[in-house]
């Protein structure tokens, strides 16, 4: 059995941590007077970054330049470095495992399943969050996008899993993304769970073979599914 699990809004509560570290920036951006900045962030201008590719290779600390450059023509590195500083403690002093994510990696491990981080943004970034909350570990392989060059809104990386253990032909993909992960799990065959939680859980799905509200609905439907084949 392969197991192919997000990081971000699956595992732990990412866009959340990443929330307060903007509400966190919006006074600074005040203090030094960047009104045009917070403008871009209060009218929610960022969402035009949800389907970029780019957004899906970078770290907090690149979308933070990334945005600001998108703002304004220059900015110093004073500036930047102040700003990153800021939203790296925020947003690790806010970045939490959710309660059921130790319970179902230990139920995979359980079940001898081959389980697979596939997660988007740049390794360092990744790597720093896996560390940070002690996951590393859990996982027989690691995908990262900013690795492989390729994000989640390509098959490329689910691909790649799936030569890595060429021997397991059940397959299952956890996320909580419907147009990167259960696309990503429907174009190598694999049984598509949906988590719905998190920045994306009030959009339809269309790719998902089962909807969860948490994992521990998703290992029971993995448990269930994996008893149907023996």
């Amino acid at each position: 059995m392969l197991v192919l699990v997000d990081l971000d809004d699956t595992l732990c509560n990412t866009w959340e941590a990443a929330r307060w570290s903007v509400l966190r920036l919006l006074p600074h951006l005040i203090k030094k007077r960047k009104f045009r900045a917070l403008l871009y962030i209060l009218t929610q201008r960022y969402k035009e970054l949800e389907q970029s590719r780019e957004l899906h290779l970078l770290d907090l600390d690149e979308l933070v330049e990334n945005f600001m450059e998108r703002v304004y023509r220059k900015i110093s590195e004073e500036d930047l470095k102040e700003m990153f500083e800021l939203v790296d403690r925020t947003f690790f002093s806010n970045l939490k495992l959710y309660p059921d994510a130790i319970e179902f990696l230990k139920g995979l491990k359980a079940m001898s399943a081959k389980v697979v981080l596939i997660t988007d943004s740049s390794s360092e970034w990744q790597r720093k969050k896996l560390e940070y909350l002690n996951l590393k570990d859990y996982f027989d392989s690691l995908i990262i996008s900013g690795e492989t060059g390729y994000s989640k809104l390509e098959p490329y990386n689910f691909i790649l899993a799936k030569r890595r253990f060429p021997k397991e032909s059940e397959i299952y993909v956890v996320g909580d993304r419907d147009d990167t992960d259960m696309r990503g799990g429907k174009e190598i065959g694999a049984t598509t769970i949906l988590v719905r939680r998190g920045y994306f859980k009030s959009l339809m799905p269309k790719h998902a073979d089962y909807i969860v509200k948490d994992l521990k609905e998703a290992l029971k439907v993995i448990k269930r599914e994996h008893e149907k084949r023996t």
